[in-house]
């Protein structure tokens, strides 16, 4: 009997084991222990190449947003592949730097710009700043005018559209901290005219993160494009329009995510017949589905109301469950031939909201790897060391080829830059 098409084409279920590529996961938990991130190079490539094939034809880019996922490998396989990169923080812009990317095809996002991360973007080149406030607007020429440089900008304007998402993950309501609010724009857009050291490039938005309806950011961009249409009759002429990203991806089977393709269908029809130079700026959409947290079981503990399973990784090593109450997809790397039981799946830190999942139906034994899905996004970016824990290892595999892209770090590199008092 041949085995059942897989759920995540990436990880497909051969020979009685979840693969990435051509790799059984258990072959990378022994190389290289476990809680580890497991990234599929040909589902990364493929991800970006729809957004690519999508937008072709017209004058456009596609600018990564690093946030979602930074490692270097992962930013030099988009750059070399022509990605631009959304960055929000002067760290970011290091590591883009760092894995080859183009600084000229760099937007930098982000509400709370320091005068230092201002020098560093401005010194390497970038092209785009998108600008959150009046008060930043007035820092970037003061900094740009004192370096003797031309700061490209656009302002961020918050469309006040509702994302339908997680209010957490939702940016473009009027409610939010991010962006300048609609009705504010067009006299911000004068003022920037008017202040040395600025160059006024576009404008951007950004409704939020995990859209599974292509309407809100459809009707996000004709609200941009009639306010594009407004600077321009005021002599203002914009050269591009940054209309964001978002798109979700199906951590779950009952919600299906759109393609890229019909993602983006209705929004390019409100850019039907202009000019401007189109920017996206997806993230998850990019890596989410390309990577897993591969844990194994500890304990299997049966409670009186429930039972858990007690695994190596933890809300430090993934935190979207606590934070957000996330679901991912959790499967046996090896299925047992046996009935399945219903597991909280819980790690070793001492917070009751230490989970990774809640009454998953699973048939394993202590000792069992588990495949958390859809980890790509928001998973090694988000980690900390709370309770002192080593954050995991990274791999990355491309056919039968692994590469190690991150060393689990060691207790000691934890403690080396802490100092204790002198006697």
């Amino acid at each position: 009997m041949s085995e059942p098409a897989p759920r995540h084409p990436g990880f497909p279920l051969r020979d009685g084991a979840l693969h990435v590529e051509g790799i059984p996961l258990d072959d990378i938990a022994r190389r290289f222990g476990t809680p580890c991130y497991v990234y599929s190079r040909a589902t990364l490539e493929a991800a970006l190449a729809a957004y690519q094939h999508a937008l072709a034809g017209r004058d456009a880019l596609v600018c990564y947003a690093v946030k979602a996922n930074s490692n270097l490998a992962i930013l030099q396989l988009f750059a070399r592949r022509g990605a631009g990169f959304d960055i929000v923080s002067g760290g970011e812009l290091a590591r883009v730097m760092a894995a080859g990317g183009d600084p000229g095809k760099v937007v930098f996002s982000g509400v709370g710009k320091t005068e230092a991360e201002m020098r560093q973007a401005l010194e390497a080149g970038i092209y785009c700043f998108n600008v959150e406030s009046a008060a930043e607007l007035e820092r970037l020429s003061a900094v740009a005018t004192a370096l003797g440089r031309e700061a490209p900008i656009a302002l961020r304007v918050n469309p006040d559209v509702d994302a339908r998402t997680h209010p957490y993950i939702s940016t473009g309501l009027r409610s939010n901290k991010f962006g300048v609010a609609h009705g504010e724009a067009l006299a911000l857009y004068r003022r920037a005219r008017t202040l040395p050291g600025l160059r006024i490039r576009g404008i951007g938005c950004h409704i939020g993160s995990q859209l599974l309806d292509p309407e809100p950011a459809a009707q996000a961009a004709g609200r941009i494009v009639a306010l594009a249409d407004a600077l321009a009759a005021d002599g203002i002429t914009l050269e591009h329009l940054d209309l964001g990203g978002g798109l979700g991806i199906a951590y779950r089977d009952d919600e299906p995510a759109p393609t890229v393709a019909d993602y983006l269908a209705p929004l390019l029809a409100r850019l039907e017949g202009r000019r401007e130079r189109l920017l996206v700026e997806p993230g998850r959409s990019l890596v989410g589905a390309a990577g897993v947290l591969l844990t194994r079981v500890e304990y299997l503990k049966h409670g009186q109301e429930k039972d858990f399973a007690i695994v190596d990784a933890a809300m430090n090593d993934l935190m979207r469950p606590a934070l957000y109450d996330a679901w991912h997809d959790i499967v046996a790397v090896r299925p047992r031939p046996q009935p399945a039981r219903g597991y909280e799946i819980g790690g070793p830190v001492c917070e009751s909201g230490d989970f990774l999942g809640h009454e998953r139906p699973l048939a394993i034994a202590a000792g069992d790897l588990l495949a958390v899905m859809c980890a790509g996004a928001y998973g090694m970016t988000m980690s900390s060391n709370y309770n002192t824990r080593a954050r995991a290892a990274e791999v990355l595999v491309e056919g039968d080829r692994v590469h190690q892209v991150r060393r689990r770090e060691t207790l000691a590199e934890l403690l080396a830059a802490e100092s204790t008092l002198p006697d």
